[in-house]
């Protein structure tokens, strides 16, 4: 079985370049990164909550998260410049495409009550952020060893200029959007 970056190069981007009216195939879009991210709430001072999304998040892609800090303070939601609130995973090249073709085939499908993508969840440029209440759908993850459910966030990060040609890319990766 072919993996997806090989089925890119073979019959993917071939295809899109028919589709889009490209003339080359290096001028066909194609993902870029892939960006993993964690919110963890200010109130939460708790350092064993840091270690539990490092630990899912080092299993979910297979490499270490880093804790991001607020640039600057809010008070209205308690958060000083400098205060760790997030853990973060940027993935390119073979994780990236790995990653991907698990998140298509097998977590996308996992998901409770999954109708499919809307489109307004990708952007002007063809870039899509798909938010996750939960990370019980990863296989990686199993539901005895979580002891705090969080969230999190994919965002997948194109070469596209807007954001048709981002759908045609996704679409024909297999993304599964809804039916307009």
């Amino acid at each position: 079985m072919m993996s997806l970056k090989e089925r890119y190069k073979t019959e993917i981007a071939p295809q899109l370049a028919k589709e889009l009216g490209k003339k080359n195939v290096f001028e066909v879009p194609t993902v870029s990164c892939i960006s993993v991210s964690v919110g963890i709430p200010a109130a939460n001072k708790d350092q064993k909550l840091f270690e539990v999304v490092d630990n899912a998040l080092a299993r979910i892609t297979g490499q270490k998260a880093i804790k991001t800090k607020a640039k600057k303070s809010i008070s209205g939601f308690k958060i000083r410049q400098g205060l760790e609130i997030g853990m973060c995973v940027t993935l390119r090249g073979r994780r990236m495409w790995d990653f991907l073709d698990k998140l298509i085939n097998v977590t996308l499908p996992r998901v409770r009550d999954f109708r499919g993508i809307p489109v307004k969840s990708l952007d002007r440029q063809g870039n899509i952020s798909l938010g996750f209440r939960e990370c019980l759908p990863f296989p990686e993850v199993r539901s005895d060893e979580v002891e705090k459910v969080h969230g999190l966030e994919v965002t997948i990060v194109t070469s596209t200029k807007d954001r048709e040609e981002g759908r045609a890319l996704l679409k024909a990766l297999g993304f599964p959007f809804k039916k307009d």
